[in-house]
């Protein structure tokens, strides 16, 4: 069990630094970079949207993530003080018409300005879809805090399979925000929070044939409240399940949309900001787990993972705000 502990600053950034020349050297070894691959960054300040345009990316058909020449890490500075409400991913073609969303393997942004506050060693992760594609609907009243030149961190991955070649495929993600300026109440700053069945080590892992069950735990050392649980499986996933061990209550069970073959076609959302949101102490263990059914007749190289994910309200926004990094 992975027990949370605040961590000093020059530990999180050495840690970090650690393990992203570790990521660096692995996707090195497995994936031949893409090049040509670029992020265009459109602000729409009059509408409060950020736009994200990443490609374009040569996609042949019936091509597992190993086989793809995957795009290289790219990042924006945030471009004002205020904060990030919703995100909206997409695929398309070169002329904005869309394309499966099964191409997209994963994508991610990470706040290289913040820790993580359940695994202070890596980035706040802020961000992710899969190819179930869930929109982050803005919840009123509540947003991510984002200060002016924050670095965000974008990775990603994508395969192919399908039966048809794409040689020019974008990902595009809308990111709503509201400036700390506008003349409207400001929300209230919630967190990313991710119970990850790895726990804080790497979220991918091999799926071996047949049935698996993972499992990760956590002891909380914040006390809040969850607005919301989603989650993020890939192919062959049949549950991904939240249970608050400490209380014997489950948070949530997730069940995904599959095609006759195990792909994943959507997952689903669980809210509990109506009732004011799910009730977290300090020092409760919550507990992840991941179930598969792996139909391919063979053992899948990292193709795994098995991710809640929410948004979580602080009892004391001052403890969580305080993990922001200084400029030492």
């Amino acid at each position: 069990m992975k027990r949370l502990q605040p961590t000093s600053f020059w530990f999180c950034l050495v840690s970090t630094v650690l393990l992203q020349l570790s990521a660096a050297r692995a996707a090195v070894a497995q994936h031949a970079m893409a090049e040509g691959v670029d992020l265009a960054v459109l602000d729409d300040a009059s509408a409060g949207v950020l736009t994200l345009r990443l490609g374009p990316l040569d996609l042949p058909a019936a091509s597992e993530h190993t086989k793809v020449a995957q795009p290289p890490e790219r990042g924006f500075a945030v471009p004002f003080d205020g904060w990030l409400r919703a995100y909206h991913p997409r695929l398309t073609d070169a002329e904005g018409r869309p394309v499966p969303n099964r191409l997209l393997h994963h994508v991610a942004f990470w706040n290289t300005e913040r820790p993580d506050f359940l695994c202070p060693a890596k980035e706040e992760h802020i961000f992710g879809a899969g190819g179930e594609m869930n929109d982050w609907m803005a919840v009123p009243g509540f947003g991510y805090r984002v200060d002016e030149g924050d670095q965000i961190r974008i990775t990603t991955m994508f395969h192919n399979p399908t039966d048809t070649s794409y040689p020019e495929t974008y990902l595009e993600i809308r990111v709503e925000y509201q400036r700390e300026e506008q003349e409207t109440a400001n929300p209230k700053s919630v967190y990313p929070v991710w119970f990850d069945v790895q726990e804080c080590g790497k979220s991918g892992y091999d799926l071996e044939p047949g049935l698996n069950e993972t499992v990760g735990t956590f002891e909380l050392d914040y006390s809040g409240r969850l607005l919301g649980v989603g989650g993020h499986l890939h192919d062959f996933g049949q549950e991904l399940r939240l249970e608050n061990v400490t209380t014997g209550v489950e948070i949530a069970t997730l069940s995904p949309e599959v095609d006759p073959e195990g792909r994943i076609l959507s997952m689903p959302i669980v809210p509990f900001f109506l009732q004011g949101g799910y009730p977290l102490q300090r020092g409760d263990v919550v507990r992840v787990s991941a179930i598969y059914d792996n139909l391919a007749g063979r053992r899948l190289p990292d193709g795994a993972m098995g991710i809640a994910v929410g948004y979580f309200l602080p009892d004391d926004g001052e403890d969580l705000a305080s993990l922001k990094k200084s400029e030492e």
